[in-house]
C-alpha cells in the first residue's frame, strides 16, 4: 500500500468536511471508495461530477482500477467549476 494525500477542493472539500486527508491505498479506485465510506452522503454524489488528477497527472478516462498511487503522492479531487 502506498500512503499519500487526498485533497478535496471547492464542492467536494465542502462534502468532505475537510480540505484534505491521508491515502493507505494502492489504486485510485481504492483511494476513493475508502473515501467514500469515511464521508457517506454528499461526497458519494460529488465523486460522481470530479476529475482527478494524480500526482499532477490528469486522470481522463481512465478507468480508477487502472491508476496506481505513489507513496508520498497527491491525489486532488476536483468538481467542475462555474465561471471562467
Amino acid at each position: 500500500m502506498a500512503k499519500g494525500t487526498v485533497r478535496y477542493w471547492a464542492a467536494a472539500k465542502a462534502a468532505a468536511g475537510t480540505a484534505e486527508e491521508p491515502y493507505d491505498a494502492i489504486t485510485l479506485a481504492e483511494a476513493l471508495g475508502a473515501a467514500r465510506e469515511r464521508h457517506p452522503g454528499e461526497l458519494v454524489r460529488v465523486l460522481r461530477r470530479c476529475s482527478f488528477l494524480v500526482d499532477g497527472d490528469p486522470v481522463g478516462t481512465r478507468a480508477h482500477e487502472t491508476v496506481r498511487l505513489a507513496e508520498g503522492g497527491t491525489v486532488e479531487v476536483l468538481p467542475p467549476f462555474a465561471g471562467g
